[in-house]
């Protein structure tokens, strides 16, 4: 009898997977290196599959589409490998890959965002991405995977001490050296240093940065640049002497957080009715005005005993002066007295808007070169900068990419360590900007750090805390407050939604080990674990979490562009804003020249470096961000985002609200404008 059957089955027919392999949009992003890809499911792995050529694979802005035949269905998709091996005689190039996605033969579509640099010859893992806790995560793969990408992470991002006493920054000595996925794009480091040699080679050729001398003329401090004047820039020319102009600056200028209400007068500080009856007008008292809220007072006490250096081979002097502000029933807010000292007595006079007008102005002066060093340390840097770089390494340490957290928060990092680094090597290094131009130097600037970070809290922080704290919320064309909450609600309800898409009560936020090892780095390594900042040690709370991610990324975004943004225009002028001071304050009313005054300002080399160095980090257009602006989908899921677009559309109408403010504003406020707001501190 004939059999039939036995060895005739039908041999199985492949499963066929469909993927898409999505190359940046960048310069310099393609490779010439051989791709290939391993799909690994629930139910076992492809084999290696080489990406087909045409031409250049993975070239700048492709999406490679190929088919991944398999000899049985891999269940769902966990992971993805990417190799880069040799191909041919082509040397080694890295490949920024942007995602990749994978379609079953069901029709079910996994993504798995990268956006990162492959580099040399490898085999890098990428897991589906769809946002997940660590307790949502039940697959042993995906666990393996997440603890295996942390401790790459750590090896990659060390922490260490750069000056005692400050936040600790990334364990890397030279910007070069840094990590391909943190370094500027090629687009942002040729602007960036494109902009600072033309500066300077402006002001080298025309002398500037020669001549170590007193400036024969005020206006001849406009010839520094030819092109870099704006219209902010000539109004400050034309009114740096105005008492409102320097009142402005207070509410809506690039330090707009000193300002406290007044309601007595400071001891240190005996300002009496008779000295403020002029400027404050007949019809009122000093006494009604501190009553009625209108008296504020920006107290520069941190200045106090912050060594100085030479520049120029000269002596440098700093001020730790006290100010007091009145704002008008017509909403100017100007200047009422002066003393420029912590310590009242016949040797720190009372300076006044009807003193004799150039020590008045010299007075001033003072005050905006104690602005400059506490917005430049403290504001800028301190705030900024340095923190942002420590929520970026903490966030690279202990947050897998797959954590909602790492998704949400790795646009508003973009940039922070490698601009941070920048300023470690030129500005703040040993014989940098800081010894050559500017009056604490690199000495008094670890100092004023050290002290600055003593004294900073979790309110400061915190927009609507600080505006309450400071008693501010009441004054009038405070374009800062009023955009800033705007923004701050904004980010704030964004955070919200996306915090209770994955957190669904607080037994879950504190079951986060990773959310909490994030915060703990983040108070031990940038506020030196200082309890009394009111920084929390530990998140325990959905609220709570909500709160410090908003201010996280609220700093890193609005808060920079707020004081960031205007530096050059508000300081091109520079007796607007002096890094130096080459006389000590006055200690007597006598009358001043036009001459002393010049002689007591920075001379052309040193106002010359530090214009080209505001230029420098002024925003641009080069590869910005807007805030709100994601190129990047790492989120993958529906829900995040509809968050997102939300967000968006909130951003576009606060725009609107701004535009329609600043076309009846003589100066209008730009810098919370959120299409001029980086979504990181990338300058």
């Amino acid at each position: 009898m004939e059999q039939t059957g036995v060895f005739s089955a039908t041999p199985r027919q492949p499963v066929i997977y469909k993927i898409q392999v999505i190359t940046g949009q960048g310069l310099l992003t393609e490779t010439f290196d051989s791709i290939s890809i391993t799909l690994v499911g629930t139910n076992g792995e492809s084999s290696k599959q080489l990406l087909s050529r045409k031409g250049t694979i993975c070239s700048q802005g492709s999406v490679e589409e190929q088919e991944v035949p398999c000899d049985h269905d891999l269940g769902p998709i966990l992971l993805i490998r990417l190799h880069k091996d040799p191909y041919s005689f082509f040397p080694e190039s890295s490949w920024f890959c942007n995602a990749v996605q994978v379609t079953s033969p069901q029709g079910e579509v996994y993504h798995f965002p990268c956006y990162q640099w492959i580099k040399g010859y490898c085999t890098v893992p990428f897991r589906e991405g769809t946002a997940k806790t660590p307790s949502d995560d039940t697959h042993d793969l995906q666990q393996k995977h997440r603890r295996e990408e942390l401790v790459l992470r750590h090896r990659k991002y060390g922490w260490k001490e750069y000056l005692p006493g400050i936040p600790y920054c990334v364990d890397v000595d030279t910007a070069g050296t840094l990590e391909d996925d943190v370094q500027y794009s090629f687009p942002k480091s040729t602007a960036f240093f494109g902009r600072g040699l033309t500066s300077l080679f402006e002001a080298k050729m025309k002398g500037f940065l020669d001549k170590p001398y007193s400036w024969e003329k005020l206006d001849d401090i406009r010839k520094i640049f030819w092109f870099y004047h704006t219209s902010v820039s000539e109004y400050v020319y034309k009114h740096w002497k105005d008492d409102d102009l320097f009142g402005y600056q207070y509410l809506n200028g690039m330090n707009p957080v000193m300002i406290r209400r007044c309601t007595k007068i400071p001891e240190n500080f005996p300002v009496t009715q008779d000295m403020v009856a002029g400027p404050l007008g007949e019809s009122t008292c000093l006494t009604e005005e501190l009553k009625k809220g209108t008296i504020f007072l920006a107290d520069y006490k941190i200045l106090e005993d912050i060594p100085t250096t030479l520049v120029n081979g000269k002596q440098q002097y700093v001020a730790a002066p006290l100010c007091l502000l009145h704002q008008k029933p017509t909403g100017e807010f100007i200047p009422l007295a002066i003393q420029l000292s912590q310590h009242a007595g016949p040797q720190s006079p009372i300076f006044l808007p009807t003193d004799e007008e150039w020590i008045w102005t010299l007075a001033k002066t003072w005050v905006r070169n104690s602005e400059f060093h506490t917005h430049e340390v403290i504001t800028h840097l301190l705030r900024g900068h340095l923190m942002a770089e420590v929520f970026a390494v903490a966030t690279l340490r202990q947050l897998p990419m797959c954590h909602p957290l790492y998704k949400l928060l790795i646009p508003h990092l973009r940039y922070s360590i490698h601009v941070s680094m920048l300023a470690r090597t030129h500005l703040t290094n040993q014989g940098g900007t800081f010894d050559r131009s500017i009056a604490i130097g690199r000495q008094g600037l670890a100092v004023l750090l050290k002290k600055a970070l003593e004294n900073m809290t979790y309110t400061e922080l915190c927009l609507p805390d600080d505006i309450e704290a400071r008693g501010v919320g009441s004054l009038t064309n405070y374009y800062y407050r009023d955009d800033g909450l705007k923004i701050w609600d904004a980010i704030e309800s964004f955070v919200c939604g996306i915090v209770k898409l994955y957190y669904k009560n607080n037994l879950a936020v504190q079951r986060d080990y990773e959310l909490q090892a994030w915060i703990c780095d983040v108070f031990t390594k940038g506020f030196l674990a200082n309890q009394l900042s009111g920084i929390p040690s530990s998140i325990r709370t959905v609220p709570e979490l909500v709160k410090f991610l908003t201010m996280t990324i609220f700093n890193c975004s609005a808060h920079h562009a707020a004081i960031n943004n205007g530096q050059f225009e508000l300081g091109a002028f520079m007796p607007n804003l002096p890094s130096s001071m080459r006389k000590p304050p006055p200690e007597v009313k006598a009358p001043v020249t036009l001459e002393e005054f010049l002689d007591t300002i920075p001379e052309m080399n040193t106002t010359s470096e530090v214009l080209c160095i505001l230029w420098v980090l002024r925003n641009e257009n080069f590869d910005m961000k807007p805030l709100g602006q994601y190129d990047e989908d790492h989120f993958t899921e529906e829900e995040p985002k509809q968050l997102i677009a939300a967000f968006q559309e909130r951003l576009a109408h606060i725009s609107e609200e701004i535009r329609k403010r600043n076309e009846s504003l003589a100066l209008p406020y730009t810098y919370l404008y959120p299409p001029n707001i980086e979504n990181s501190t990338a300058v």
